[in-house]
């Protein structure tokens, strides 16, 4: 089963922390997983609208949205860092 973590303002604007789901037939990369959460849930949808520069770890290493997925990985979304 995956974990989906979200943190900072995504955490804030879904309400929730985390979402466990069975990795969905035809979802091989972190882009595709995406595309399905994206059409799974309209405010997951506008979230990745609003903030196309959302990162993705998969298991604390963070990704490109090529990167494979597979059935037991914890994936986290979070948006760009900065600091000064």
């Amino acid at each position: 089963m995956l974990k989906i973590l979200y943190f900072a303002h995504l955490r804030e604007q879904l309400g929730r922390e985390c979402d466990d789901l069975v990795l969905p037939d035809g979802v091989a990369n972190v882009a595709e997983l995406i595309e399905f959460l994206k059409n799974a849930d309209p405010v997951v949808n506008d979230i990745f609208e609003s903030t196309p520069k959302i990162l993705v770890a998969i298991n604390q290493v963070v990704v490109s949205r090529d990167s494979e997925v597979t059935q037991n990985d914890e994936i986290a979304f979070f948006p760009p860092m900065t600091g000064g």
